[in-house]
């Protein structure tokens, strides 16, 4: 959620925070996950969407089934408005944070309602339940799914370049490479998929909003900062000054 927050604050966006879930988590990994009631991600989320407009939706730990189900009836009222999931199944270092059910959730409720998808490579080929599918094929069975786009992070790939790939019905929509940063970043995957929600508010198609997304989160985490025992920090505000990004609308 700080990650989150942190990222929209510093691309010009006001979020409207829904907890799902609490965590006891450093910058080592996540040590224990208790999932908010549903009643609660529903009242929280209502109150929110009655009270200001929103401009887009980013999704990220859901924390139990009946979270997936409360959050798919909360977006589902809103069908124009583009919805960024982050399907984090596990931290970085492997701890789990989606059990056998709510991964089902996700894929029947969510998947439907997304307009672009962000798994790193070890999420997409889970939530297809295929270890050994290629990419490509992840990508077009979780369009199947439901999904109209699907980003591809390639962090847990080989090679020295970071390949990121985004998709649609018709195949790859478009390729980045990024140099490989050494070390470990906390909160990366968030802060990717949180900018790309942001550069959707301006109305920018999504291959773009896709490249502005990635650069902002790589030049985050190149100019990334270490303040605990574990995995880097991004620099959400490294665009500040001279290379400050435009106005966004005002919600996110």
């Amino acid at each position: 959620m700080q990650a989150d927050i942190l990222t929209l604050a510093a691309l010009g966006c006001h979020p409207l925070s829904v907890l799902t879930a609490l965590t006891a988590q450093d910058t080592r990994g996540v040590h224990g996950v208790q999932a908010v009631e549903g009643a609660w991600v529903e009242a929280q989320a209502r109150r929110l969407l009655e009270d200001m407009p929103v401009d887009a939706f980013k999704i990220g730990v859901l924390g139990s089934a009946a979270n997936v189900e409360a959050v798919a009836r909360a977006i589902e009222r809103f069908p124009r408005l583009p919805v960024v999931l982050d399907p984090v199944l596990a931290s970085g270092r492997g701890d789990a944070l989606a059990d056998a059910a709510t991964l089902e959730a996700i894929r029947a409720r969510l998947l439907p309602l997304t307009t672009v998808l962000t798994p790193n490579s070890l999420e997409a080929r889970h939530l297809c339940d295929d270890d050994g599918a290629s990419l490509e094929a992840c990508a077009a069975r979780l369009v199947e799914m439901g999904c109209k786009q699907v980003l591809v992070t390639g962090t847990h790939e080989p090679g020295a370049q970071v390949v990121n790939t985004l998709y649609d019905a018709s195949g790859k929509l478009r390729e980045d490479r990024w140099p490989r940063l050494p070390g470990g970043y906390h909160g990366s995957g968030c802060t990717l998929a949180s900018a790309l929600a942001a550069f959707l508010t301006r109305g920018l198609p999504v291959a773009e909003a896709s490249r502005e997304a990635q650069a902002f989160t790589w030049k985050a985490l190149q100019r990334g900062f270490t303040a605990g025992a574990g995995q880097s920090l991004p620099n959400r505000f490294h665009s500040q000054g001279k290379d400050a990004a435009r106005p966004l609308r005002d919600h996110a």
